[in-house]
């Protein structure tokens, strides 16, 4: 793996783990958010599979009708990134 990509990789883990710490997210959410960190961090799957994995987890968490506001625009944010990498 490149090493942008792996820097690409970290700073979406990272933006996924702050969306995990936030006690105002819903639980549900914080762990979807944690699956897809994991997901992202498993290099036994190609790098579009674990993006294609991680866009639908993001997908059901930004539809999911709990979500504070200010939870969808970091998603749809890591939702962009992780499609350029697709």
């Amino acid at each position: 793996m490149d090493a942008d990509l792996d820097n690409r990789i970290k700073q979406i883990c990272f933006q996924l783990e702050e969306l995990n710490k936030d006690s105002s997210i819903p639980r549900n959410i914080r762990r979807m958010a944690k699956e897809s960190k994991d997901i992202l961090m498993d290099e036994k799957k190609a790098m579009d599979v674990r993006a294609a994995m991680a866009i639908s987890n993001l997908d059901k968490m930004v539809n999911d009708p709990n979500i504070p506001l200010h939870g969808r625009p970091l998603i749809w944010q890591i939702m962009s990134q992780l499609e350029t990498m697709k």
